[in-house]
């Protein structure tokens, strides 16, 4: 029995997986498989309507330290992943892939971008999870609330410049995730910290936008292990 197992994984599972494998690796593999049983029991209470009791617990939490000064640092971090600054940002990374001739890297970043912005939308409507209304907010939003598309919107976007400011510039690498990292995250607390999502909505947006992080970036390391074969 044993043998037939280890037969069909060498003859059918192994030759799709080990491309996979070596352009993700191990570890992002592994991240992404974890991220996917994160996310499935995040649908599952949002779609059963558990998770507003953990949620309110945290807001409620997170709003006593409220304050003028941490309102405007709030404001502007916030503003970093708003639409305005997202089309600015992006339109601005697409022209300089474009004129330093990455095409391949633009058109990938468009179909990120594309891609995040259908996604949330879709999400949204899917789910129609309404927003906190906890407390007089500083800023209004109409759309649903889960997933936070701030949080998925952060991650696709700065995700991506990031990897590729990493790759042209290796020696850099660390400092330049770690800030990244710190931004993301940065976005997710100050939407948290306005009152405008959940926090099941900040962590599900991450998710999601990891996951379609890594596929884009997959394809794009794909595109180029074709073109050097």
């Amino acid at each position: 029995m044993l043998r037939q197992i280890s037969n069909f994984w060498l003859r059918y599972i192994h030759p799709r997986l080990a491309p996979l494998i070596a352009t993700i690796g191990i570890v992002g593999l592994a991240s992404c498989l974890l991220i996917l049983f994160v996310l499935a029991k995040l649908i599952e209470e949002v779609l059963e309507r558990e998770s507003f009791t953990f949620d309110t617990t945290f807001l409620l939490w997170l709003h006593q330290f409220a304050n003028p000064n941490l309102d405007n640092l709030m404001l502007f971090i916030t503003n970093l992943g708003n639409p305005s600054t997202v089309v600015v940002v992006a339109g601005v990374t697409i022209l300089l892939l474009w004129w330093r001739r990455y095409q391949e890297e633009a058109k990938v970043f468009v179909l990120a971008c594309l891609g995040g912005f259908i996604l949330n939308t879709g999400l949204k409507l899917f789910f129609s999870k309404p927003r906190p209304e906890l407390w007089h907010r500083l800023i209004s939003e109409k759309s649903f609330s889960f997933p936070s598309g701030h949080a998925l919107g952060s991650i696709v976007l700065y995700g991506f410049i990031a990897y590729e400011l990493a790759t042209h510039y290796p020696h850099f690498a660390k400092l330049i995730y770690s800030f990244t990292v710190i931004l993301i995250a940065a976005i997710g607390i100050s939407r948290l910290y306005l009152g405008v999502h959940w926090p099941t909505d900040i962590i599900a947006g991450y998710g999601v936008g990891f996951l379609w992080l890594m596929i884009c970036i997959t394809m794009l390391k794909l595109q180029k292990l074709r073109q050097e074969t």
